[in-house]
């Protein structure tokens, strides 16, 4: 369980490929904190730390999690969003958070307005999933409030902390971003789908 405030930034440091897996080790701050099968979420996506080194930490995404996340897509370099699962007697200062990435996103608008950004999505809507006018959504692990809500697509307001503190700095239009709906929501459309 995760709230969807980032921790830290690490950088991707080596991508190894093995059969359908793929190791992604990740260099950051928090690594000496970190312990072997300990949840972490990855721009979203919850691993298992299976290595750890003085300052970096490697996990492993099966075929399953790079087909439905942005993963796959990361490069040596690249900048992750890093989370350490929730503690129970921690303040949930976002929202509820599993680290189960529903689906992806296209970046389709990045506007830069006089001390915030506006970022809009596009998403499948065929798979389901909705969005909530002022309800929450987890873009790359962040949880963000949801602005402009549309069947297909949706927009999020950064302040200047979060542009600087995760990666969206980094994401341009035509990008592709994991998607985690709220829970709560999911629950809701699932039950009223059900009658």
């Amino acid at each position: 369980m995760f709230t969807g405030i980032i921790e830290t930034l690490g950088e991707v440091e080596n991508i190894v490929k093995e059969g359908t897996n793929v190791h992604f080790t990740v260099k950051s701050s928090i690594c000496a904190e970190l312990k072997i099968d300990q949840s972490v979420a990855h721009n979203g996506v919850c691993l298992t730390v299976v290595a750890l080194s003085e300052n970096s930490h490697t996990v492993t995404a099966i075929e399953e999690t790079l087909n439905k996340t942005s993963l796959g897509n990361l490069k040596i370099g690249n900048k992750v969003n890093l989370e350490r699962c929730m503690q129970m007697n921690a303040r949930l200062d976002g929202h509820i958070v599993q680290g189960h990435v529903d689906q992806t996103a296209k970046c389709i608008l990045v506007n830069e307005l006089d001390g915030s950004w506006e970022y809009r999505f596009k998403y499948n809507a065929a798979l389901g999933n909705v969005t909530v006018e002022k309800g929450s959504i987890c873009v790359n692990g962040i949880s963000l409030t949801v602005v402009n809500s549309q069947a297909d697509e949706f927009s999020v307001f950064i302040i200047p902390y979060t542009f600087e503190h995760t990666n969206l700095h980094e994401v341009k239009v035509g990008d592709s971003v994991n998607l985690e709906f709220d829970i709560i929501g999911k629950y809701v459309a699932r039950l009223m789908g059900n009658k």
